[in-house]
């Protein structure tokens, strides 16, 4: 077989496993998000040593995620925000673009499991923030490249919102969510836009002695993860297993989330 015809065959392949993952029926709740199912698996969290984006804190590791679990297709909205807190939190703040259908920001991590607590109460569901390992698994979406796309960093526009085409063109705000393409798992804006929160502690060093299944981060700390990069990062803070973390109770113009809601 010549090489045309196998990278035919590979493309046809990844198109192939994109679409059986797709085919996993995604659910809607009363309120229009949308959430589909991320299944259970191992993968690599981390980056390696010649990703040539890394940072420290990136100790290339294997996890194991035990359950399936359903990941929000978007970020929260204001639209969604509003309709179940009834308040307006970026009113009156600067960096903010006010329509229904853009990410949510000028949240804080305690902010985002208050929203969740409620929403969880209102539907007799478990909703919740992801931990840091089922986000970077869902960004990664069966990849081991630097975003879930590859790692040409020419494409990353197709996919994301960030400095070069928002910030530096004087589109300083969030955008609406879902304009720019998913990655294999159907979720939109996991690369830039806004930063989102995690359920886990930071830690420098905690991928060194993170356990295989489930991490849930360490037990205590000074602050909070906020994975993804947003309309204000450099290219390279939005690659998939790039950190970064923030007090509690930060709320910025740069900061939203997204949420996990668990298995019936």
């Amino acid at each position: 077989m010549v090489a045309s015809e196998k990278a035919a065959e590979k493309a046809a392949q990844k198109v192939a496993e994109e679409a059986v993952i797709r085919a996993r029926a995604p659910i809607t709740n009363t309120i229009g998000m949308t959430f589909n199912r991320i299944p259970a698996g191992s993968f690599l969290m981390g980056s390696p040593a010649d990703e040539i984006v890394r940072q420290k804190d990136e100790h290339q590791h294997k996890v194991t995620m035990s359950k399936n679990y359903y990941m929000q297709t978007t970020q929260v909205t204001q639209g969604q925000w509003r309709a179940l807190m009834g308040t307006d939190p970026w009113k009156r703040k600067d960096d903010v673009n006010v329509h229904p259908n853009y990410a949510v920001t000028h949240v804080s991590w305690d902010d985002a499991v208050a929203y969740s607590k409620k929403l969880s109460a209102k539907e007799d569901k478990t909703y919740r923030l992801p931990t840091e390992a089922e986000w970077e698994y869902a960004c990664q979406a069966g990849t081991n490249t630097t975003w879930s796309f590859g790692s040409n960093e020419k494409e990353l526009g197709d996919y994301a919102w960030y400095y070069e085409n928002a910030q530096r063109v004087s589109e300083k705000y969030a955008h609406q969510v879902g304009l720019k393409k998913p990655n294999a798992f159907g979720l939109y804006d996991m690369h830039g836009n806004v930063y989102e929160w995690c359920h886990d502690y930071y830690g420098l060093d905690y991928y060194q002695q993170s356990p295989e299944k489930d991490p849930q981060g360490p037990m205590s700390g000074d602050y909070r993860v906020v994975r993804g990069g947003s309309w204000n990062s450099a290219s390279r803070v939005t690659h998939s297993a790039s950190r970064r973390r923030n007090s509690f109770d930060t709320s910025l113009a740069y900061f939203g989330f997204r949420l996990v809601r668990e298995l019936d």
